[in-house]
């Protein structure tokens, strides 16, 4: 995923609206076509088979190809934006982001955001002989873009009633590694794709009503808090998922708490004036990313059914209930 953690705030329980009635409440009926976890499971393996997606790598172009291709196949109109980046030690990269477009001519907008490439070094593993070495990154990256793929895939059947951006970021887990600190800030050196992209949005003029970022959503143990710059940027936005999410039934998923703050993508989308939210797991017990977070076992064998559905069925109702 992401970057670092920027130090944990407490977790705490935001106060529940409503008085003490005892009127149950009314079922709630899903609008949103039914995500097949199945295929976004399917999505989130293939593009761990080309190995890890790491930049000026040939698995990194392949799987390129592949997320574009797929989103055409869905009917997406897909534009490819190239760029070089820098690595913190000044090493130039091949950056690609992938957007793949729904419905052009609407002016009302979403965006929904992953970042595709994987950590170059598993930096956190428990074993030291692994921290130099790059990990598949199936839950930290290829998680939120096998969920956009099957929500791609089911536009093809029904659209919502706004347009769509699906915007894949690259660079976004290159930044410093642990090994090579040497203290300071290092926030410049993660999410280099989408800082990129805030500078030079794939269509000039572009707007959208606001985006939501996908990072690591297919772990297991895992909650989902509110996280901090989200509740700064797009309080609004976060109301509207996390109520979303618990009418469905996963309000054990989509805790009603405040979490920390994440250096990640969502930070850029919102300088650039459009406000996103990050929905980022945590692990269940601890303050702490997953488990699998920049280590070797962030694998395909690791992926969770149940929390890759929770996610996608979500943002879909979000998208589906959206009035233009």
């Amino acid at each position: 995923m992401k970057s670092r953690i920027i130090p944990i705030i407490s977790a705490i329980l935001l106060a529940s609206c409503g008085g003490g009635s005892n009127v149950p409440e009314t079922v709630y009926e899903q609008q949103s076509p039914d995500f097949c976890v199945d295929s976004a499971y399917q999505y989130v393996a293939d593009q761990c088979a080309f190995g890890p997606r790491v930049m000026n790598s040939a698995a990194h172009d392949s799987c390129a190809i592949y997320i574009a291709e797929k989103f055409q196949q869905f009917g997406a109109t897909v534009i490819n934006q190239d760029a070089e980046g820098v690595l913190y030690d000044g090493t130039k990269v091949q950056m690609r982001n992938i957007i793949a477009s729904y419905d052009l001519d609407n002016p009302v907008r979403i965006i929904i955001c992953s970042h595709w490439d994987s950590r170059p070094w598993a930096d956190h593993d428990a074993n030291a002989d692994n921290h130099r070495a790059p990990i598949d990154g199936a839950n930290d990256g290829a998680s939120g873009v096998g969920v956009m793929l099957e929500m791609a895939r089911l536009m093809q059947q029904k659209m919502p009633d706004v347009g769509i951006d699906f915007i894949c970021f690259d660079a976004e887990d290159c930044g410093t590694p642990e090994w090579d600190d040497q203290g300071g800030d290092h926030s410049s050196t993660w999410c280099l794709g989408s800082q990129y992209w805030a500078g030079r949005h794939h269509v000039d003029g572009y707007r959208a009503i606001y985006g939501i970022l996908l990072d690591m959503v297919g772990g297991s143990n895992c909650v989902f808090e509110k996280e901090a710059y989200s509740l700064l940027y797009a309080p609004s936005v976060v109301d509207k998922v996390w109520s979303k999410a618990i009418r469905l039934g996963y309000g054990d998923l989509f805790k009603n708490e405040k979490g920390g703050g994440v250096t990640d993508d969502h930070v850029q989308v919102n300088q650039s004036g459009i406000p996103c939210i990050d929905i980022i797991a945590r692990d269940a017990n601890e303050n702490t990313f997953c488990k699998t977070w920049h280590t070797m076992n962030d694998n395909i064998g690791n992926i969770n059914k149940q929390t890759l559905k929770a996610v996608g069925q979500t943002v879909l109702e979000v998208l589906y209930t959206e009035a233009p």
